[in-house]
Protein backbone atom coordinates (compact mmCIF):
# COMPACT_ATOMS: atom_id res chain seq x y z
CA UNK A 1 0.00 0.00 0.00
CA UNK A 2 1.99 3.01 -0.80
CA UNK A 3 2.54 5.85 1.51
CA UNK A 4 2.40 9.25 -0.30
CA UNK A 5 5.80 9.43 0.26
CA UNK A 6 7.78 9.45 -3.00
CA UNK A 7 11.19 8.90 -3.00
CA UNK A 8 13.74 11.66 -3.84
CA UNK A 9 14.18 12.47 -7.56
CA UNK A 10 17.82 10.25 -8.78
CA UNK A 11 20.75 12.37 -9.01
CA UNK A 12 22.51 12.85 -12.11
CA UNK A 13 25.81 13.78 -13.40
CA UNK A 14 26.72 16.00 -15.96
CA UNK A 15 30.41 17.44 -17.17
CA UNK A 16 29.90 20.74 -17.96
CA UNK A 17 32.79 22.03 -20.58
CA UNK A 18 33.13 25.72 -20.28
CA UNK A 19 35.66 27.63 -23.95
CA UNK A 20 37.13 30.83 -24.03
CA UNK A 21 35.15 33.37 -21.47
CA UNK A 22 32.91 31.34 -20.19
CA UNK A 23 36.15 29.53 -18.48
CA UNK A 24 37.47 32.28 -17.58
CA UNK A 25 34.58 33.32 -15.37
CA UNK A 26 34.20 30.11 -13.63
CA UNK A 27 38.29 30.15 -13.64
CA UNK A 28 38.49 26.41 -15.16
CA UNK A 29 37.58 24.78 -18.34
CA UNK A 30 34.98 22.08 -16.72
CA UNK A 31 32.95 21.24 -14.35
CA UNK A 32 31.19 18.17 -12.82
CA UNK A 33 27.85 18.94 -11.47
CA UNK A 34 25.05 17.08 -10.17
CA UNK A 35 21.45 17.53 -9.75
CA UNK A 36 18.05 16.27 -9.77
CA UNK A 37 16.89 14.06 -12.80
CA UNK A 38 15.67 14.16 -14.83
CA UNK A 39 17.06 17.66 -16.23
CA UNK A 40 17.43 19.38 -19.17
CA UNK A 41 19.90 21.68 -20.84
CA UNK A 42 18.41 24.66 -19.17
CA UNK A 43 18.04 23.00 -15.93
CA UNK A 44 21.85 22.42 -15.53
CA UNK A 45 23.17 25.84 -16.61
CA UNK A 46 20.46 27.21 -14.01
CA UNK A 47 21.79 24.54 -11.24
CA UNK A 48 25.39 25.35 -12.80
CA UNK A 49 24.87 29.10 -12.61
CA UNK A 50 23.67 28.89 -8.75
CA UNK A 51 26.47 26.57 -7.23
CA UNK A 52 29.86 27.16 -8.79
CA UNK A 53 31.32 30.42 -7.67
CA UNK A 54 31.90 32.70 -10.73
CA UNK A 55 28.52 31.00 -13.33
CA UNK A 56 26.42 33.11 -12.01
CA UNK A 57 27.33 35.58 -14.50
CA UNK A 58 26.97 33.05 -17.45
CA UNK A 59 23.87 33.82 -19.77
CA UNK A 60 20.74 32.09 -19.05
CA UNK A 61 20.51 30.60 -22.65
CA UNK A 62 24.08 30.16 -23.54
CA UNK A 63 25.12 28.03 -27.04
CA UNK A 64 25.15 25.00 -25.84
CA UNK A 65 25.80 21.20 -26.85
CA UNK A 66 25.58 17.73 -25.35
CA UNK A 67 27.61 15.26 -26.29
CA UNK A 68 28.71 17.35 -29.43
CA UNK A 69 25.23 18.05 -30.58
CA UNK A 70 24.06 20.91 -30.81
CA UNK A 71 20.56 21.20 -27.97
CA UNK A 72 18.47 23.52 -27.02
CA UNK A 73 17.31 24.86 -23.29
CA UNK A 74 14.76 22.24 -23.30
CA UNK A 75 16.93 19.24 -24.25
CA UNK A 76 17.04 16.21 -21.96
CA UNK A 77 20.08 15.69 -20.89
CA UNK A 78 20.80 12.39 -19.39
CA UNK A 79 23.39 10.92 -16.40
CA UNK A 80 26.74 10.96 -17.61
CA UNK A 81 26.36 13.34 -20.35
CA UNK A 82 29.15 15.83 -21.66
CA UNK A 83 26.98 20.07 -21.89
CA UNK A 84 29.13 21.79 -23.93
CA UNK A 85 28.67 25.90 -23.00
CA UNK A 86 30.09 27.75 -26.28
CA UNK A 87 30.30 31.74 -26.32
CA UNK A 88 29.31 33.47 -29.06
CA UNK A 89 32.02 34.04 -31.66
CA UNK A 90 32.45 36.24 -34.58
CA UNK A 91 34.73 35.47 -37.50
CA UNK A 92 36.43 37.95 -39.93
Amino acid sequence: MPTGDSPPPALISVRVLLFATYADLVGRPSVDVELPGPATVADVVRHLRQSVPGASRLPERPLAAVNQVHAQPNQPVSNGAELALLPPMAGG
